[in-house]
């Protein structure tokens, strides 16, 4: 059984940064498309970035310039690197595995991430 653990989550101020971390178990991923979601109280869940097995990667043009994704596939860890955090990053993050080209089908229980003013 695939399982995908988020951590790093926490409360930090506008400007700070915050390093997330996805540990994956069941499967070795490194062939796999991986990604991170959030969802923001009262709003539906949200494309944050991803990164292909070949080291291509996209992200939502709200956190462009500001979060990095990153993985270790010897570890089964991805990263998100978030700096200049601002108060509307504030969510649920999730870590999210593609393990079939056609979408994500295992999801980790999310961390939260709060940023104040």
């Amino acid at each position: 059984q695939v399982q995908l653990t988020e951590s790093g989550g926490g409360l930090v101020q506008a400007g700070d940064s915050l390093r997330l971390s996805c540990a994956a178990s069941g499967r070795a991923f490194s062939n796999y498309r991986m990604g991170w979601f959030r969802q923001a109280p009262g709003k539906e869940r949200e494309f944050v970035a991803h990164r292909w097995s070949a080291g291509s990667t996209a992200y939502a043009d709200s956190v462009k310039g500001r979060f990095t994704i990153s993985r270790d596939n010897a570890k089964n860890m991805v990263y998100l690197q978030m700096n200049s955090l601002k108060p509307e990053d504030t969510a649920i993050y999730y870590c999210a595995i593609d393990t079939t080209a056609g979408g994500y089908d295992y999801w980790g229980q999310g961390t939260q991430v709060t940023v104040s003013s």
